[in-house]
């Protein structure tokens, strides 16, 4: 009788160990499937848009500082499409540069002669190699749409829950951001126009709205705006939410062990094409970041290196890149008006990362030169924005403090670039 009941009881316990086995493997393979992004079969295909930031770092607290007083493309400046792209009405998917010759190029090593010239400049070269983000027709294009359609869904995707990831009627999306004040907004928008003056196309479109449940636009989704307790009427920005894209590591040349990125052709002519095309947008990025004292991208990685001594090997904030190679700059709140009110905090390290770039691209250090020497930024970029967007006027414009924080900006950038043009021009 005891035999029977011990080989009973083994035999449960080996039915169990059985069933643990198989649960687990069910897991681990439900878990494999998700950090690969695979789908399962027959479930159709994992289509992986502008990713919800979960990362709960520290310095994201400054964003909801109050602000002490209050007031995401029209007149895009014209600019050459090198690539054959191919874009969707409004969800934009990237595709890779049909044109065999320069993609052949970007792979290799540099062969076309000097990656610099002038002393600090891309070559001419490089630039034409370079395709454009979003071109103006594209992005008026885009705007004009946005304005009427029809929003049918809002659901979490686009970082804070504040903010939402909008369907339109026709299926394509838009990242709506209501942001913790109405500074983010507005500075997410003329962000967005600043790059229009400076020739910077990789801005996502914006456009703005004003949130009205009775309206066409918004009908469709009030019981969700109610929930979101959204306040009727206030305005939002929308950007044009892109797929297939992946993050981005800052370059080595740009990390804390690193001297910086200057033109040394040592160092440069070891680059194969697409480096050199990626650090040139870096050089973009790096200047258009100083200049909006933007905190929320490479000058967050640079204050977390206090703690997180790897941080510059993970995936930059705010900031993504197509198959071919384009950078994106997404979410950019941060900019201007809520980084010139708490630049105290944060103006040591832009100052340190401005200062490890000293190889610019032509065009832009040109519009950068003429805005010092007109000294009307101010001027043009409001007026852009108010010939642009008919909710100008709704969401204000700079104050007369922070449009001559912009002003100063511009000429330590300037003198930033006569710098290293002394520095560097005998090479």
């Amino acid at each position: 009788m005891r035999a029977v009941s011990a080989n009973l009881f083994a035999l449960l316990f080996l039915c169990a160990l059985a069933s643990v086995f198989y649960v687990w493997s069910a897991l681990e393979n439900r878990l494999e499937r998700h950090k690969r992004g695979f789908s399962a079969p027959g479930a159709g295909s994992f289509h992986q848009g502008l990713p919800a930031d979960l990362s709960a770092k520290t310095f994201r607290a400054l964003l909801a500082v109050p602000a002490a007083k209050r007031p995401h493309l029209g007149g895009r400046l014209e600019a050459r499409n090198l690539t054959h792209q191919t874009a969707s009405a409004g969800n934009r998917d990237y595709h890779v540069n049909g044109d065999n010759k320069r993609s052949a190029l970007q792979e290799g090593l540099v062969k076309l002669g000097s990656p610099v010239e002038d002393g600090i400049f891309w070559s001419e070269w490089l630039e034409d190699l370079l395709p454009v983000g979003f071109t103006e027709e594209y992005a008026r294009s885009w705007r004009e749409r946005a304005r009427t359609y029809r929003i049918v869904k809002l659901e979490p995707g686009c970082g804070r829950i504040s903010n939402q990831l909008a369907t339109f009627a026709d299926g394509t999306k838009a990242c709506v951001r209501y942001g913790i004040n109405a500074d983010q907004v507005q500075g997410e928008t003329l962000t967005y126009y600043l790059a229009s003056l400076l020739g910077i196309t990789n801005l996502p479109p914006l456009v703005l709205s004003q949130v009205n449940s009775d309206s066409e636009q918004w009908a469709a989704v009030r019981t969700r705006i109610g929930g979101l307790q959204w306040s009727d009427r206030a305005v939002v920005s929308l950007t044009e939410w892109v797929s297939n894209l992946t993050g981005v590591v800052t370059p080595a040349p740009l990390r804390q062990e690193s001297s910086g990125l200057h033109p040394v052709l040592g160092e440069l002519r070891n680059k194969t094409t697409a480096e050199l095309l990626e650090l040139m947008q870096w050089s973009d990025l790096i200047m258009f970041d100083y200049l909006t004292a933007n905190f929320d991208r490479l000058v967050s990685n640079l204050f977390s290196l206090q703690w997180d001594s790897r941080v510059m090997e993970r995936d930059t904030n705010n900031l993504l890149k197509t198959p071919r190679g384009d950078l994106v700059f997404i979410d950019n709140e941060a900019g201007l008006v809520h980084g010139f009110r708490v630049l105290n905090m944060w103006e040591k390290y832009h100052s340190t990362v401005l200062s490890s770039v000293c190889v610019f691209r032509k065009s832009t250090m040109q519009r950068v030169a003429e805005l010092h020497r007109r000294r009307d930024a101010r001027k043009r970029l409001r007026e852009l924005y108010r010939d642009s967007e008919p909710l100008s006027q709704e969401l204000g414009f700079l104050s007369d403090e922070h449009a001559g924080v912009l002003e100063d900006r511009i000429d330590r950038i300037y003198k930033h670039i006569l710098h290293c043009k002394a520095k560097y021009s005998q090479l």
